[in-house]
């Protein structure tokens, strides 16, 4: 059972504050972006939450497991693995399905982000402190969670406020947002980040293979390089905006690294420290309340629902009624509120926001495989059209099109500033071509989403040149001893890519094609006077086939034309050979 999975010792704040300080002393020796060259620190190279284009961090800031690495080597004694589970003890092993899924999302990483240079030994940390390995491998063969893994629920009380986005579809509470599955994703997150990671066709926050691939690609978005220690730490930071946690992960990376074993699904120690000491879970009442039966049902969200280490609070006892032995109970200090109505609490920012309006975006055209000059700008406001601040608007890129956001992501969330304006991340135009609609809508409430246009052209190309001056003679029936080559450049920029045609015109005023004169072949030797479906390579240039004359000689022009409006004519000569008269016979005379 997932509350015997998850249980976790009870303890003060004196254990919270020792936990606290032993977390900052043992990281001090190993905090990102500190080394003997005077690096700058981690402060300096972690975004506000503003500057984020996630929702804040991969968990809503939820608790995560204080435990540290130990600190002896992480290379596997002869029992490890062997044996029952052990509470409170560090376990270097990580289960095999966990450590699998780790694995091939980094390989699956290295193919779609090659610059992010992503280790799985990061996912294995976060995994680590976000789960304890999916409560030390409790899958199933899929590699699902055998019981649902749910952080508290962000209600603002000691937590983010954070109010429900997918209607209890991940998480089973329909009020608020909770943290869900091995890598704790939040649902407004996971909706943009999840990935299906085992080719099921479903993209699962409790299947450690979807989880794992979600967060490769989170932490690889932004176009961060993770060799890079700064991009690590903003990378860290972002999956969670505390620094502790940003300390914490790094010491489990550092500890991976140095080497770890593959250890039987199911087999791991669990955690026994979360960061908000257990917080967010009803106290254990001092009568034992009745235990459900096997098939009565925890819901996601009531006083049932698995906490985030698997612990199933138990509801508070009621409280005795005021008197006994007699006692005449004292009258109430404050009037009790009226039965049936609830406690109000003040409204958030995002309650307030009435509608989008757009916050002055230009035109938004770009040329395919470009990035758009121009950003989307949106501006959250009341009914009264007052700004509002420090809301999430999510942008998606709607339809069948390639065009992404810088980092190859088609969503991005973008907290407002004090203006009421979230500026989206620069759009990235892919190779098909036509409009690209993007919506911006608030996260966490129900108005409309404002639609924005965005055009991708085809390349296109303003100036041709031929890379060679050699003359392009022939004789009748003969070939061309050189071929045509070209460069194509857009405001002086290599025009790479770039649709062209070429083609053997009767004159310079007539463009059509001639029926006589220099020629190419196609596949089966046919003569053929023009070519389409020509490209520009990556340096801009284009070299075309062989060129072949018939028995017409004279002069022949070669029109090479391209998207955007670049012409060039070149001369093409036919000419019989020429012959030299025979010299006198030596010799002879009178």
């Amino acid at each position: 059972m997932a509350a015997q999975f998850g249980r976790r010792l009870r303890k003060g704040a004196a254990t919270t504050a020792v936990a606290a300080v032993a977390v900052a002393a043992l990281s001090a020796s190993q905090a990102p972006g500190v080394n003997d060259h005077g690096r700058r620190s981690a402060a300096d190279a972690i975004p506000s939450p503003d500057a984020s284009t996630s929702d804040g961090s991969a968990t809503g800031n939820s608790p995560y497991y204080t435990d540290l690495p130990p600190l002896n080597s992480p290379n596997p004694s002869p029992s490890t693995g062997t044996g029952p589970v052990t509470p409170g003890t560090t376990e270097a092993g990580i289960p095999a399905t966990v450590l699998d899924a780790y694995k091939k999302a980094e390989t699956a990483l290295r193919d779609a982000k090659p610059g992010c240079n992503l280790p799985w030994q990061l996912l294995a940390a976060i995994g680590r402190v976000e789960s304890g390995q999916a409560r030390g491998g409790r899958v199933n063969a899929d590699g699902t969670t055998t019981s649902p893994i749910l952080g508290p629920q962000l209600d603002g009380n000691g937590f983010a406020l954070i109010k429900d986005t997918d209607n209890g579809a991940y998480d089973g509470n329909s009020d608020y947002d909770q943290a869900v599955g091995p890598m704790q994703f939040i649902p407004s997150t996971w909706a943009w980040a999840g990935r299906d990671g085992n080719d099921d066709g479903k993209k699962d926050p409790n299947n450690i293979y979807d989880a794992a691939l979600a967060a490769g690609h989170y932490l690889c978005r932004g176009n961060w390089d993770l060799s890079d220690q700064r991009d690590l730490d903003r990378a860290i930071h972002s999956y969670n905006n505390s620094r502790e946690y940003l300390n914490l992960v790094m010491r489990w990376l550092e500890y991976y690294r140095k080497g770890t074993h593959e250890i039987p699904d199911g087999t791991g120690t669990l955690p026994d420290n979360r960061s908000d000491n257990g917080a967010g879970t009803s106290p254990t009442p001092s009568s034992p309340s009745t235990p459900s039966t096997p098939n009565s049902p925890n819901t996601p969200g009531s006083p049932n629902t698995p906490a985030p280490g698997g612990s199933t609070p138990t509801p508070s006892p009621r409280p005795e009624k005021p008197g006994g032995g007699g006692t005449t109970p004292k009258p109430p200090t404050t009037p009790p509120t009226t039965p049936g109505t609830p406690p109000t609490t003040p409204p958030t920012p995002t309650d307030t926001v009435d509608h989008l309006e757009d916050a002055g975006t230009a035109k938004l055209t770009a040329m395919a495989g470009d990035a758009f000059g121009k950003r989307i700008s949106t501006r959250a406001e009341t009914k009264a059209g007052e700004a509002v601040g420090k809301v999430r608007i999510r942008f998606t890129i709607l339809g069948d099109t390639d065009t992404t956001f810088t980092g190859g992501e088609s969503v991005a969330t973008v907290a407002t500033n004090s203006s009421g304006v979230a500026v989206a991340p620069a759009l990235q135009a892919g190779e098909k071509t036509g409009g690209v609609t993007v919506r911006a809508t608030v996260v966490g409430r129900t108005v409309p989403g404002l639609d924005y246009k965005a055009t991708v052209t085809e390349r296109a190309a303003d100036k041709l040149v031929r890379t060679g001056d050699a003359a392009l003679t022939c004789t009748p029936g003969g070939e061309f001893a050189n071929q045509v080559e070209v460069k194509a450049t857009y405001q002086g920029a290599v025009a790479d890519g770039v649709a062209a045609t070429a083609t053997l015109i009767k004159s310079a005023d007539d463009p059509t094609a001639d029926d006589k004169g220099p020629y190419f072949k196609d596949a089966d030797g046919k003569a053929v006077r023009t070519l389409t479906a020509l490209k520009t390579d990556a340096k801009g240039l284009l070299k075309l086939p062989k060129l072949y004359a018939d028995d017409t000689t004279g002069t022949f022009l070669l029109r090479i034309s391209t998207a955007g409006g670049a012409t060039l004519t070149v001369e093409l000569t036919v000419a019989a050979a020429e012959t030299s008269s025979p010299s006198p016979s030596a010799g002879t005379g009178a």
